[in-house]
């Protein structure tokens, strides 16, 4: 049995072509899913918020990531393009030129992440102002 990669190459040449685009692969994945397996990898809603700010190259989202490895990179970049969450466009260039952009259903999802985003600075500032009231009405010692 052939390997994707080579069922997608087969009859063509990289080489002639002006860029080669890795469409995703459509499961049937319901959101939920969908939602979990992003949300369960500690990398790929970061992966995903750098893509969408116009960080779509593998060395620079490593860089823009303290911590996140190449190989577990390739990992998130892989299974997200695997949800129809991003395409990668590989350019024959020397060196190899590849960049990750969102795709429709990606644009759709970051959403999901941008509320997620608002959520947290929400509740920052909901405990800042915690801190603040509690620091103001503590008793002072009076002997």
């Amino acid at each position: 049995m052939a390997k994707a990669s080579e069922k997608f190459l087969s009859g063509r040449s990289i080489a002639n072509e002006a860029d080669y685009h890795q469409k995703p692969v459509h499961k049937r994945t319901s959101a939920a899913a969908m939602m979990e397996s992003v949300f369960a990898c500690k990398w790929s809603a970061r992966i995903l918020s750098l893509i969408r700010d116009g960080v779509n190259r593998p060395g620079a989202i490593t860089r823009g990531l303290d911590g996140l490895t190449t190989k577990v990179l390739n990992e998130c970049l892989r299974r997200l393009i695997g949800l129809g969450l991003l395409e990668r466009t590989s350019y024959p260039e020397i060196p190899p030129h590849v960049e990750y952009k969102l795709t429709k259903l990606g644009e759709r999802f970051v959403f999901i992440l941008n509320a997620v985003e608002e959520l947290q600075l929400e509740i920052e500032m909901e405990d800042r102002n915690q801190s603040r009231i509690s620091r103001k009405k503590s008793p002072r010692n009076i002997n």
